[in-house]
């Protein structure tokens, strides 16, 4: 007599356990419909690039029955099984688990969430190409060469013979439009996985990128969550770094990487070649005309694009200064002199303040509402996964990343939105303060708050440093309204109002970032590419239709062979590791069949 063994599952770590067990037997049968049949009826699978080649989200069962029908032969998951040393939690029936698993070209980890036994919630991610790992602990070089050899080559010879080479007598495989954090981030990881790189930025250092902003410029998020890859920055390192300090790091980090980086160098123009499948990139190196031919291009020119100046009647005849903010030297030279700043999101707020101290007399022009969020709050917002006291808990910045990752954008509001109740309660006099001074607030079009109204559109919203008190206590002037023109010495608005100026800074945004296709390339590639960044959430600024995931970032493209890499710190960090691995596959010759593309349905 036979007795079937009944697996215990009146605990997280059983229920987990049964559930992935099911999974992968399921899946070594190729039986779609016993695997959907684990997942919940509302239900979000998240793949980085696993199982799709492609930063994706299916939500609901059909779209998960489609995704295994579609990719499980090639993919041949196996092996998935709860990570060793971490043990499945519950709360508020919901249990919750790490992952791991293999496929047929790599391994990978992930996050799962169980509701009454079925899936809610599963996040899929390849973080290492089987044969084409890192050489990493272990496994890292020797660095000595021990022995003799008359043709011996120290670590420097190596490095400039490297550096006098590539791009010169031997192509890169990959070039990196954009030196900033989110090039170099993505830099370092192609250098790890050995594929031939150069990095490329106009500005005289890497770091310079930094730099060169406004003198009060600081990092608004706090260090716990802008670390880069491989190089944590030290325990004594500030909350805020400065500007010039992170730009001193980026110097630091492009060295100690190893990066071949070309500073001082301008990208002229580029173009495909369908027959030979490289592109011509064509551009001036330290007075040098160069023509490179990578197979892949990627364009790390910033999460915003390119600045957004407005063209207000009347701005030819101004005979004071205007400057976009992005170009705005510092305070310095303004003190006594009248300054109006068009905008009111977070550069128009840290402008004004450094101009009022430096003793400008300033107005600030809000032509829409903003949402405010004090730091000390945006950092509770943060305090179970970068912080002090999680890191103390024994969260990593990779397990912190993770978990972010983990929760898809659908129902990210459902987490935020309590926080920012929260806060309003907590920070009401804050807030009765501001409305008073005549500050139009708002929390996102759906009240959730900071985080998802950058993901949507990447503006509108302030991190609150100080300059908000100058506004409520009235020594930086507030006027509401939209711009009519300008005269000769003053910007007026639309009811009339004029505001006498000696300099007009436009604080005004970004477009998008495939504007710099656009310039480069041409337009017809730009609106192939289509919009980047923003999810289809049909609200202000990010229109449908849904599409669930950022726009053309760290993924395939409409157009072969050509990127988007970008964000802030922690978006750098966390996703260069995917755009480098589907990178390092083609490197390889490894298929990379692409699942799931997204429609392009906006141009810009």
């Amino acid at each position: 007599m036979t007795q079937t063994l009944e697996r215990p599952t009146d605990t997280p770590a059983g229920r987990v356990t049964a559930w992935l067990e099911d999974f992968q037997a399921a899946l070594t049968a190729r039986d779609v419909d016993a695997a959907v049949e684990l997942f919940a009826p509302t239900c979000f699978w998240r793949d980085l690039i696993a199982f799709t080649w492609n930063i994706t989200t299916a939500e609901g069962r059909d779209a998960v029955r489609a995704r295994l029908t579609e990719v499980l032969d090639r993919v041949d998951p196996t092996g998935f099984r709860v990570t060793e040393g971490e043990e499945p939690t519950g709360a508020d029936g919901v249990d919750e688990a790490w992952i791991h698993f293999e496929t047929s070209v790599g391994r990978g980890r992930g996050h799962l969430r169980l509701t009454d036994g079925k899936a809610w919630t599963l996040l899929t991610t390849l973080y290492e190409l089987t044969g084409h790992e890192e050489k990493a602990g272990r496994d890292r070089p020797m660095g000595a060469e021990h022995g003799a050899n008359k043709d011996r080559q120290t670590w420097l010879e190596r490095r400039d013979a490297e550096a006098a080479e590539l791009g010169y007598s031997r192509q890169p495989y990959v070039l990196v439009i954009g030196g900033g954090q989110g090039g170099i981030a993505l830099g370092a990881r192609l250098r790890q996985l050995d594929v031939p790189t150069i990095v490329v930025d106009r500005h005289a250092r890497p770091g310079d990128q930094w730099r060169s902003r406004y003198k009060s410029l600081c990092l608004h998020d706090p260090v716990w969550y802008d670390h880069l890859p491989y190089l944590p920055f030290p325990e004594n390192w500030p909350v805020f770094a400065p500007k010039d300090k992170i730009g001193d790091w980026l110097e630091m980090y492009v060295k100690v990487m190893e990066l071949i980086y070309w500073s001082s160098t301008t990208v002229e123009s580029a173009s495909f070649d369908e027959a030979v499948g490289t592109w011509t990139v064509e551009l001036t190196r330290d007075g040098e005309r160069l023509t490179l031919h990578p197979t892949q291009l990627v364009f790390a020119t910033g999460m915003s694009g390119k600045a957004r100046m407005p063209q207000f009647p009347g701005m030819d005849r101004f005979r004071g200064e205007q400057q976009h903010s992005s170009q705005h030297p510092g305070p310095e030279q303004y003190r006594d002199k009248k300054v109006v700043v068009v905008g009111s999101n977070n550069s128009a707020h840290d402008i004004c303040a450094a101009l009022w101290e430096h003793g400008a007399d300033v107005t600030m022009v809000q032509r829409s509402s903003t949402h405010i969020v004090t730091s000390k709050s945006l950092m509770g917002t943060m305090e179970g996964l970068y912080s002090e006291s999680a890191v103390a808990n024994g969260m990593t910045t990779h397990k912190a990343d993770l978990t972010f990752a983990s929760l898809p954008y659908r129902i990210m509001g459902e987490f935020q939105k309590p926080l920012y109740d929260q806060i309003r309660i907590d920070d009401a006099e804050f807030y009765s303060r501001l409305e008073k001074a005549g500050f139009a607030l708002d929390f996102g079009d759906d009240d959730s708050g900071l985080f998802l109204k950058y993901l949507r559109r990447g503006s509108g919203y302030y991190i609150d440093v100080g300059a908000s008190e100058l506004i409520a206590n009235g020594s930086v002037k507030l006027v509401g309204g939209q711009v009519r023109e300008l005269t000769e010495d003053a910007v007026v608005l639309e009811d009339g109002t004029e505001l006498p100026a000696d300099l007009v800074v436009y604080a005004t945004g970004y477009n998008s970032m495939n504007g710099w296709i656009a310039d480069l390339v041409d337009a017809e590639t730009a609106d192939r590419v289509g919009k980047v960044w923003g999810l289809g959430s049909d609200t202000t600024k990010d229109p449908g239709p849904w599409e669930g995931e950022q726009r053309n970032m760290w993924k395939p493209t409409a157009v072969p062979q050509l990127w988007m890499h970008g964000g802030n710190l922690h978006q750098s960090r966390h996703y260069s590791l995917y755009l480098a691995l589907q990178l390092k596959a083609r490197y390889e010759g490894i298929p990379t069949p692409v699942s799931e593309p997204a429609a392009v349905h906006h141009t810009s």
